[in-house]
């Protein structure tokens, strides 16, 4: 019997021994693939040395100092070096624990910036449907996973939603990209008429929509008009960064491929890449100088924020990516998964689409490629994948509830920036040989 509350009380899990490199194995010796990085953390893959002395490091000098009473070095040069990376305008770094923390920040900064500025009328959100932002109850209120909201919505906050960039959905057969991109962008500009422009204080939106939709990017243009938008109705442009920023999507911040600039990020998950808890809320010089100036203190805060441990660990991380030139790894690796992908399972008949940038890759499956029609709920066939990769020797992360929360499913990839070609070839042949046995159960 366990004592341990785990996610599900009715599953019987492996037991983690030890970790080398894109393997994870476990107490009876079976080793796994790691294709997911648990959920998009390990960039760095398991025991890397830099970040693991890095860590010893700062365990002999000093484990923990609160924040109220102490800085520390690691968390001073951590801040440096994330706004270093960041826009010349995001100047401010405020450390905590997770995405959820972080996004739970960006939108109490939010609010605190309106209040400080005297414009405390403006205090609605905007979302997008199929978005996931965290499970706090701030980010679980602006979050558009269904699933996730459903037991808790009477204890939710109000938000509103919009339809996700989701091409391979919505996107009509006669419209172009831009098109496309325009319409699914001006649905935020209704909405801001619909609820009073000075009442809306932020929109905020994942530049690659991670778990929830599977890897779903942004169509060319979607996000320049959402800046324009945000721009005229003085509303700030909040980008959750958690899942698919530091380096995922082949570039340091994903929306640096967007070309726009936010007024505030959420990062974490591969910040500290899985080797201390660590999430970041980078923030623009005027919000920071709103309150600076004003009350001087931002009314909210943990115990463990600015951890000099988890500093430590992010700043090795960080270093490792960029040193090592990894950016440019993520990148090349990126286009030879997706090509290995589309060889292996392009032809199956219940792959539908393979999408994604970098090594941040989903596979959107359906009962019929014609019709994009789900497969059926009670398939259940997210559950069969994973089962059958593990017994395989393969971590991936399949999801159901894609398209609206309740019908379709999707894998999401997301190995470390250091797997190898052949590691690539075993990963995919893994995960034909799992889907070819799970498709049993829903063919």
């Amino acid at each position: 019997m366990t004592h341990v509350f785990h996610r599900h009380c009715h599953t019987q899990l492996p037991t983690v021994a030890w970790g080398s490199g894109v393997y994870l194995i476990d107490s009876e010796g079976k080793q796994y693939l790691d294709a997911c990085g648990g959920a998009a953390v390990s960039n760095l893959g398991h025991s890397h040395q830099r970040v693991k002395e890095a860590i010893s490091h700062q365990l002999a000098r000093v484990p923990y100092a609160h924040s109220g009473f102490f800085t520390s070095e690691s968390s001073e040069t951590l801040a440096k070096r994330l706004t270093e990376l960041a826009p010349s305008d995001l100047n401010h770094a405020y450390f905590v624990s997770g995405g959820s923390e972080a996004v739970e920040a960006a939108l109490k900064l939010a609010r605190q910036y309106f209040v400080e500025i005297d414009m405390p009328q403006k205090c609605q959100f905007i979302a997008r449907r199929q978005s996931y932002h965290g499970n706090t109850l701030g980010a679980l209120s602006v979050g558009g996973n269904t699933w996730r909201r459903e037991p808790f919505k009477p204890i939710l906050s109000t938000s509103h939603h919009i339809a996700p960039c989701y091409a391979y959905r919505e996107q009509l057969h006669f419209e172009s990209e831009q098109a496309y991109s325009r319409r699914a962008a001006d649905e935020l500009e209704q909405k801001i008429l619909e609820l009073g422009a000075e009442n809306v204080m932020a929109f905020i939106a994942e530049p690659v929509v991670g778990a929830t939709a599977g890897a779903v990017p942004a169509t060319d243009g979607y996000f320049k008009r959402i800046r324009e938008i945000c721009n005229r109705y003085d509303v700030l442009l909040i980008l959750d960064e958690v899942m698919c920023g530091v380096g995922r999507t082949g570039t340091f911040f994903a929306f640096e491929q967007e070309g726009i600039e936010p007024d505030i990020i959420a990062v974490a998950k591969g910040l500290g890449a899985g080797y201390q808890p660590i999430g970041a809320t980078l923030v623009h010089d005027k919000i920071y100088a709103a309150i600076a100036n004003g009350s001087g203190f931002f009314q909210h805060g943990h115990t463990f924020m600015c951890h000099p441990m988890a500093c430590a660990a992010a700043l090795a991380t960080i270093d490792t990516i960029i040193e090592d030139n990894l950016l440019a790894v993520v990148r090349s690796r990126g286009s030879q998964l997706m090509e290995k992908l589309h060889q292996a399972l392009g032809s199956l008949p219940y792959v539908g689409d393979i999408r994604g940038r970098g090594l941040f890759i989903g596979i959107e499956l359906v009962a019929d490629k014609q019709s994009k029609s789900p497969l059926p709920a009670a398939s259940k066939a997210h559950k069969a994948i994973q089962s059958t990769a593990m017994a395989n020797g393969l971590m991936c992360y399949p999801m159901s509830g894609t398209i609206d929360g309740h019908l379709g499913h999707h894998i999401l990839l997301a190995p470390p920036f250091i797997i190898e070609e052949h590691q690539l070839d075993e990963l995919v042949a893994k995960l034909e040989k799992s889907l070819l046995t799970a498709s049993t159960h829903w063919m």
